[in-house]
């Protein structure tokens, strides 16, 4: 009892983990199908609007289009260099200024009174300009050193292949000296003794009598000086 107990209360909780993941992904889904539909809906008045309502989804246009671009950089950039965590912290303070100003120029939006809209745009337009100048700065500053580091990388890249490249243009194999250098002194041995068994050669010019020009030598050398001279 115990052990379905147990099992049970697993089961249960593996069930209720899967639900929250679907409410979770779905929510996702919505806020980003919430979020195009709003951005549609912006071009849309800043491109048909010339009065306020167009300067207002002009201003929350180029204020999301900041914060995206800095958010893609970083999010890229941070996977491969830690040191961006803390541009990171920065930007997601940078953000709850930039939700909150958003905000204000949503109300702003259904404000009636011309007059205070146009007094109140201009405030809320010169913090908008701060907020998309600092996001922007760090977007530059991460694009910049993402360059930095990947010159660098590629530098040390074409050194090796040039390096590799100078190897592989040596055409003797490993080993490939030491073999020519024995046998060339096998070579000089092999010619200083002469073939074998025959002992080495002579250095000067002179040659060695033949067996015929021998036993004519002993003979004259035997026969009396008479018999050599009748001849």
């Amino acid at each position: 009892m115990e052990v379905a107990g147990v099992l049970s209360a697993l089961f249960a909780l593996v069930g209720i983990s899967v639900i929250v993941l679907v409410v979770l992904g779905m929510v996702r889904a919505a806020r980003a199908v919430g979020a195009k539909a709003e951005d549609l809906t912006l071009k849309t008045k800043a491109y048909t609007n010339l009065g306020p309502q167009g300067r207002i989804a002009t201003t929350r246009l180029r204020l999301r289009g900041a914060l995206e671009g800095t958010r893609d950089a970083l999010n890229a950039a941070a996977s491969q260099d830690a040191q961006v965590g803390e541009s990171m912290a920065l930007f997601r303070r940078l953000s709850e200024h930039a939700a909150e100003l958003d905000g204000q120029l949503r109300v702003l939006e259904r404000e009636p009174d011309a007059a205070r809209v146009d007094a109140k745009l201009s405030e809320l337009r010169r913090r908008a300009e701060r907020i998309m100048h600092a996001a922007e700065e760090l977007r530059w500053a991460v694009q910049d050193r993402q360059h930095r580091f990947s010159e660098d990388e590629l530098g040390r890249l074409t050194d090796e292949c040039t390096q590799e490249a100078d190897a592989l243009r040596h055409w003797d194999r490993p080993g490939q000296a030491e073999a020519d250098a024995t046998t060339g002194q096998a070579a000089t041995a092999t010619g200083a003794r002469g073939p074998a068994g025959q002992g080495p050669k002579r250095l000067n010019a002179a040659r060695w009598p033949t067996a015929d020009e021998m036993i004519g030598f002993v003979d004259r050398i035997r026969r009396p000086s008479g018999e050599a001279n009748s001849r």
